[in-house]
């Protein structure tokens, strides 16, 4: 199976940084991409960046690079949220999306990286349903044909979430729940 990891958003996307300006989405998420594809590749399984490149890559490009990478394909899509345009917020926590038309794979993956962060206390005060993930029409899940998935991984506009995100610890917990996460789902599928 082809493990492809997104790396949310490129350089050039507006906005998308903590209010502080200590945290860039785009570098954040690249060097967490980065991490997780190490980790995964170094316990034998075929783990990719889907976007290596520093630019930002149009959705439209991203669905169709994971489209024409094959059937055996899964695909775990990495950002970090915010809950409003300015300032400091009290929105805390881990959470992962699929599709509304998700299929029963998406769904099975996203629950396990839920079980995962929820072992890491990542899930702060979002209401997460109980079946562990939220449904919403991101391209990224929807246009792709595999089992696909997007993270949000804490808030870079909580002050509490954004110290854990620039910690060390914070960034091997995050890396650690999705390594595992993607380990339990392939040797399971």
């Amino acid at each position: 199976m082809l493990i492809l990891i997104d790396n949310g958003h490129g350089i050039e996307t507006p906005g998308k940084r903590s209010p502080d300006g200590t945290l860039v989405e785009a570098e954040w998420t690249r060097a967490i991409a980065r991490r997780i594809v190490d980790r995964l590749y170094a316990t034998g399984l075929d783990a990719r960046l889907l976007v290596p490149e520093p630019d930002d890559i149009p959705l439209r490009e991203r669905c169709r690079r994971a489209n024409s990478s094959g059937s055996e394909t899964l695909l775990v899509s990495v950002h970090v949220n915010a809950a409003a345009c300015s300032g400091f917020h009290n929105a805390s926590g881990w959470c992962a999306f699929v599709a509304p038309n998700a299929s029963p794979a998406s769904r099975r993956l996203a629950r396990m990286l839920h079980d995962e962060a929820a072992a890491r206390d990542l899930l702060g005060n979002r209401a997460t349903p109980p079946q562990g993930y939220l449904t919403a029409s991101l391209a990224i899940c929807r246009d792709t044909r595999c089992p696909a998935v997007l993270t949000e991984n804490l808030f870079m506009d909580n002050r509490d979430d954004l110290r854990r995100l620039l910690s060390d610890q914070g960034r091997r917990d995050i890396v650690d729940l999705h390594v595992e996460a993607i380990r339990k789902f392939v040797v399971t599928a």
